[in-house]
Formats: C-alpha cells, sequence, structure tokens
C-alpha cells in the first residue's frame, strides 16, 4: 500500500501582517523552516528582547541598518540552527525564514530584504563590555546582565521554587506508610569541559587530559537548565572561578527563592578548599567527588568487599554500598569533613 499526501501547503499562521506558509511549488527555498518554531518560542518568553537589552549602540542613526535586536536575533537564531561561524551568514542573509523571524519580509516583495552579513555581525561579537568605549566600537555589552539573564531565564520558568519529595526514613524502617515531607530543594551541577581549537587562537593551550589544544569552560546547571557558561583558557585548574560563579548565582537565586535549599554537585575536580569554605560559610550543601587513591581504597576496603559480594550474588549486577566517615587530603584541606 502506497501513502499518499494530500495537503498542498501548512499554515503557519501570521508574520508582520502576512499570511506564512509551507508549500511545495519551489521559488525561494529554505531548509530552515524549523525556525518558525523556535520565533513562536521566543514569543512566549521573550528571550531575544531580554537578550537584546544587554547590548547597547552607539551608531550614528542615519547610516544605521541593522538594528542591535535584529543582529542579536540573527545570530542567536542562527546558531540554534547549527551556523556558528559567522561567513554562514553571508548566504543565510537572503534565507527567506530568516526573513520573516526578522521582520525583514516587506508586503508584495518576493524575497526578503538582505539581512546582516558576516563583517556586520562581526562588530557584535566583539562588542567591548560597557565603559571600555573604543574608537571604532560602535556597540557595547553589559556583562553582569548577561550573567544574570541566564538565571532569570531558569526561575522563571518555575512559578515557586522546584520541590523535592522526601519520604521519612523512620516509617520505611517500622513498614508503615512513610509521610512525605516536601521541600523546596534545587541541585547546581557544576562541570568543566574541553572546547577543542584547530587553530592558532588566542589564548590556546595543550591538554593533557583532553590530548589536545583547547579552552576549558565552566557550565553551571540546574536540571536542563544553563545558569551559567564561562569561556576560560585550559592551562588552570577545573575549579577555577567556582566560588565566584556560585556565590553570583546562589545570591540571584536566594533574592528570589530565600528559603529554598541549595546543593552544589561536582566531581572530583571541584573538591577544592576554596569552593568547600564558601558552601560552608554561606549554608550551601555540596556532594563532590573524591580521585581514587590508596588512602582512600583502604579505608573503603570493607565496603568495596561488600559491595563486590552483593554484585556477585546478584549476577554482576551494579551493587551500592554507602559508608559515612571524617576525611581529610594531608595537604590541601584545612580540616576533616
Amino acid at each position: 500500500m502506497q501513502t499518499e499526501c494530500s495537503a498542498n501547503e501548512i499554515d503557519f499562521g501570521r508574520a508582520g501582517g502576512r499570511l506564512v506558509v509551507a508549500d511545495f511549488d519551489g521559488g525561494m527555498v529554505s531548509s530552515d523552516a524549523g525556525a518558525l518554531l523556535l520565533g513562536e518560542t521566543d514569543k512566549a518568553i521573550r528571550l531575544v528582547d531580554r537578550f537584546a537589552a544587554c547590548f547597547c549602540g552607539r551608531r550614528h542613526p542615519a547610516y544605521v541598518l541593522h538594528e542591535v535586536k535584529t543582529l542579536v536575533a540573527q545570530r542567536m537564531f542562527g546558531l540554534a540552527l547549527g551556523y556558528e561561524d559567522l561567513v554562514d551568514h553571508d548566504e543565510l542573509r537572503r534565507d527567506p525564514v530568516l526573513g520573516v523571524l526578522l521582520g525583514k519580509l516587506e508586503r508584495g516583495a518576493e524575497a526578503p530584504a538582505p539581512l546582516a552579513g558576516k563583517s556586520t555581525l562581526n562588530r557584535l561579537e566583539h562588542a567591548p563590555a560597557e565603559g571600555a568605549r573604543a574608537r571604532y566600537h560602535k556597540i557595547g555589552h553589559d556583562g553582569a546582565a548577561i550573567e544574570a539573564l541566564f538565571v532569570e531565564v531558569f526561575q522563571g520558568a518555575h512559578r515557586k521554587p522546584p520541590e523535592r519529595a522526601l519520604a521519612a526514613l523512620s516509617a520505611f524502617a517500622t513498614r508503615k506508610s512513610p509521610e512525605i515531607n516536601v521541600r523546596s530543594e534545587i541541585v547546581l551541577d557544576l562541570d568543566a569541559t574541553d572546547d577543542p581549537l584547530h587553530g592558532h587562537q588566542e589564548g590556546r593551550f595543550f591538554h593533557g587530559y583532553y590530548d589536545g589544544y583547547c579552552y576549558l569552560p565552566l557550565y553551571i546547571f540546574c536540571g536542563r537548565h544553563l545558569i551559567a557558561a564561562k569561556l576560560r583558557r585550559s592551562n588552570i585548574d577545573a575549579s577555577a572561578g567556582a566560588p565566584l560563579e556560585t556565590a553570583r548565582i546562589v545570591g540571584q537565586i536566594r533574592a528570589r527563592w530565600p528559603k529554598v535549599k541549595i546543593i552544589l554537585r561536582a566531581d572530583s575536580g571541584f573538591a577544592r578548599e576554596a569552593l568547600m569554605v564558601w558552601c560552608e560559610a554561606n549554608k550551601v550543601d555540596y556532594v563532590f567527588g573524591l580521585a581514587h587513591n590508596a588512602r582512600l581504597e583502604a579505608r573503603l576496603a570493607a565496603a568495596l568487599a561488600e559491595a563486590r559480594r552483593l554484585s556477585e550474588t546478584t549476577g554482576g549486577k551494579r551493587a551500592r554500598v554507602f559508608r559515612d566517615f571524617l576525611w581529610s587530603t594531608k595537604d590541601s584541606w584545612s580540616h576533616r569533613r
């Protein structure tokens, strides 16, 4: 049996006073029709408007063809569609779908007015921080506002702080129905990973763990929400800058949700004195991994043996055994934890 599709066109509603449809009669064709869905999403959360507000333009109005908001939107939609390089926009600037999203599809025109090319977008890419006025830089950015926007978007996705249901352990011990307590709690995940470099970019360094030249950005997530992304050189410790970023984010979260419980979670690269001291001083719990070493394995020998025995009795399935004890490194920690 052969399935036939009888639909001649797909209606996407109106944009800028014009009816937007997808059909199959050729003409100006775009392979990025999915961008229309991104445009509808942006109408709900206004991310383009809010991000564009973090930039300012000092160009003479008489010579401005592309507003800062349009440049920001073009770059954001391009990245979301997988076009990472500015040179891609020499072709994308004539894409009809992007023209619709950016309001450049004029009434009666068969094709959108050209969008910004790579040279114009490059001015946005190299916009200096506010206050660093340069003769040839007419677009600037507010770094603090951009950083705060990530947390604002995360908090805006929740009417109230995320909650976690906790069952009383005593109920399980007595085989009674557990009493469920609900408390506001969020977990912030910190991680560092490689951003490979394939040329002689400024600040490139070889990283032994990743076996290549790269940057080492710091990321902070809460679930699926990106809270912070900090580009860094790779000749640093994985936790470099983490206390400062954590303090900023926790302060912003508590300003709106003062009673929420915050837990920091990361691998052994973040089990550093500075970060742990900050958490302890600011009532932030943390769960950090510890790298394998002979002292630690000796302390956990009995637990490891028990886990091995449990795994063997269940046909090789993973087994978990929990122990708690005080621990300290020989040199880098100020006290036992």
